[in-house]
């Protein structure tokens, strides 16, 4: 759908069906999608995944975590060992194991485009909270929740967290956080996206107001295609699954997509077709198919 001449959402039109092309690649979001609630990848699931690469399907990993946060699939990585992480912002190489990633591609946030949204979402959303992504740590407001599982890099205004001289400013900025106590999520969410126009690319993941903030046209569609094209591997020949807004856009762009059992509605809009929940180990289960097809 289109408004003030900008797509907002992406629903799959009807003559566009699931792609009948065999798949040359798996793309998969891991929060609520390959991850069960407790964050396992599931016995099934690796053996999945390891089938899949077996099979010569390409995996991707394709997630708003920060690279530091892929600790949990580092291990299940094959081949290329390459992941997208912060939504699109940069695809990073785990075969160093933890702690030893390497950034293959960054995609950055400039801190001029951020500081103009932080203007903009503080009169348009009084109250909201900033946090800063940068590529090796995490920076907040003093108001901003603890809504992480690591202790933040350091304490400060979004102005003063993005001034040149900051710390870590030799660091590009990957995505800006912000958060709003009172505003149900997908308000806050529409209310960004009309106040903030084609300036960034704003999506959210959380089940709370939380809403990632990456540079324009920066999202894991648009950088999954970049991954595609240098492979020469047509949108056709992906497979895609996802639960949440920032999933949207590559279930679209992708030949064939999934949504999980558990996902948000704006995500069964987009998908071409429908598994069961992560819990249920839903990626598991098409993989399996799909491999059982190639047979």
């Amino acid at each position: 759908m289109r408004e003030n001449g900008r797509v907002t959402s992406a629903t799959r039109r009807p003559e566009t069906p699931a792609s009948t092309v065999p798949p040359r690649l798996i793309a998969t979001d891991l929060d609520g999608t390959l991850l069960r609630d407790d964050k396992s990848v599931s016995p099934r699931t690796v053996a999945a995944l390891a089938a899949a690469e077996q099979a010569g399907i390409e995996v991707f990993f394709v997630t708003g975590r920060p690279a530091r946060w892929m600790d949990v699939v580092a291990d299940h990585v094959h081949g290329h060992g390459l992941a997208i992480c912060g939504n699109g912002a940069a695809v990073v190489d785990l075969h160093g194991g933890p702690g030893g990633h390497r950034f293959v591609k960054v995609r950055e946030l400039t801190p001029a485009i951020a500081l103009d949204v932080v203007h903009t979402l503080r009169a348009a959303a009084p109250g909201t909270a900033f946090a800063v992504e940068r590529t090796f740590g995490l920076h907040l407001e003093p108001t901003y929740p603890a809504l992480h599982m690591e202790p933040p890099e350091q304490f400060a205004p979004a102005e003063k967290l993005l001034a040149e001289g900051s710390l870590d400013a030799d660091q590009p900025v990957l995505k800006l956080l912000a958060y709003h106590a009172e505003l149900a999520p997908d308000e806050f969410l529409a209310l960004a996206r009309d106040a903030v126009g084609d300036r960034a690319n704003i999506t959210r993941s959380s089940p709370s107001a939380l809403l990632e903030i990456s540079g324009p046209g920066v999202s894991k569609a648009s950088t999954l295609a970049l991954c595609c094209t240098e492979r020469g591997i047509a949108p056709e020949e992906v497979v895609a699954f996802g639960d949440m807004p920032n999933d949207v856009e590559m279930l679209t762009w992708a030949g064939t997509s999934y949504a999980m059992g558990n996902a948000h509605p704006a995500v069964i809009a987009a998908a071409s077709g429908r598994t069961v929940a992560n819990n249920d180990d839903g990626v598991a289960v098409v993989i399996e198919r799909l491999i059982a097809d190639r047979l």
